[in-house]
């Protein structure tokens, strides 16, 4: 897959306003970490997560995403009715029906000649998004188009805490699997891409690859278990392992084309669930960890949102810029794993 005149024109992200940091869980746990003898500091220690970022009460996924589209509008002074697409591409979503992305098209205002839809794929929606968009761009469908997402991570954290603190049979082995379902975070991140012109100084898409293992698909999987409680299932070990085998499969396809092994690529943006996987991504793939930059300890696992706004945060930041490739590597529970490179 690759492209020639897709341009990453402009990213808008916004971190929630409350802090949560993997202390303050630990206390509303302290029951439990006091009957299986679990040391404090256990949860930020196997993590690297120190905290992480929730919306207020009530916050809808649509909600965050357009607060993240308005950024990028803002940002670069587009007119609404100029947006030709809108993909939301958030696990988190309003309501089954109808599409997500319907109600983030009110709020911005957009045309009613844009075209819009939900993509959703784990934690690589985002990414599977500026993949559809890109093609659009490149066939001349559109000439540009909004991807927004935004993760809401409340009810997920506490009826987690809940179950937990309710459940007197529980062991250490029995809290495995609910552990990953307290790293995650809450955040949104909006993409504007356009066909690329000359006058342009801004990042490109320049090729992408992927590859699935879905035989695997059991490792991580969320549900609605009554009809307030929203609980995940995850086998955090096993999920490492193969997500990580996933990543090899895909970097040594995407480094195969000429320009884009290690030492080509000056900065990773990847999608970051704990300290103990990015060090095992990095070694397993032969990968200078110098070169990932990372906003895991401060926002979390955030999703679909993780990838890109750990993007963003570096263009902002001064850590990506002119002259430079990144690759953004994304791997999702299914387990589907997609790299896509960007060449600025």
């Amino acid at each position: 897959m690759h492209y020639s005149k897709v341009c990453l024109h402009t990213f808008g992200y916004v971190l929630p306003p409350r802090v949560l940091s993997s202390q303050a869980i630990e206390e509303r746990l302290a029951p439990l970490y006091e009957r299986l003898k679990l040391p404090a500091g256990r949860l930020e220690l196997m993590s690297g997560i120190r905290e992480r970022r929730l919306w207020e009460p009530g916050t809808l996924p649509s909600q965050g995403a357009a607060l993240a589209g308005q950024a990028v509008m803002d940002k670069s002074d587009l007119d609404p009715e100029s947006i030709e697409c809108l993909i939301f591409t958030s696990v988190s979503r309003d309501m089954m029906e109808p599409a997500t992305a319907s109600f983030v098209h009110n709020r911005l205002g957009l045309s009613e000649d844009c075209l819009l839809f939900d993509l959703s794929n784990a934690c690589l929606g985002f990414l599977d998004g500026m993949v559809m968009l890109a093609n659009m761009i490149e066939l001349g469908q559109v000439g540009n188009g909004l991807i927004v997402a935004g993760e809401t991570a409340e009810e997920l954290v506490e009826s987690t805490i809940q179950t937990l603190l309710a459940d007197s049979s529980l062991t250490r082995k029995g809290i495995k699997p609910a552990f990953a379902s307290l790293t995650i975070g809450s955040g949104s991140v909006a993409l504007y891409m356009c066909s690329l012109q000359p006058t342009m100084d801004r990042p490109r898409l320049i090729q992408g690859t992927w590859k699935a293992n879905t035989r695997h698909s059991n490792l991580c999987q969320g549900e609605q278990s009554g009809a307030e409680t929203t609980l995940m299932n995850t086998d955090s070990e096993e999920l490492l392992r193969r997500g990580v085998e996933t990543a090899h499969m895909t970097w040594q396809k995407f480094s195969s084309i000429p320009g884009w092994d290690a030492d080509d690529v000056d900065r990773f943006f990847c999608h970051q669930v704990g300290t103990a996987h990015a060090r095992l991504l990095f070694n397993t793939l032969g990968l200078d960890p110098e070169k990932n930059f990372e906003t895991l300890q401060d926002l979390g696992n955030v999703g679909s949102v993780s990838a890109p706004i750990t993007m963003a945060m570096a263009m902002e930041q001064g850590c990506f810029h002119h002259g430079e490739k990144a690759a953004l590597l994304g791997i999702g529970s299914g387990i589907n794993c997609l790299m896509l490179g960007v060449e600025w």
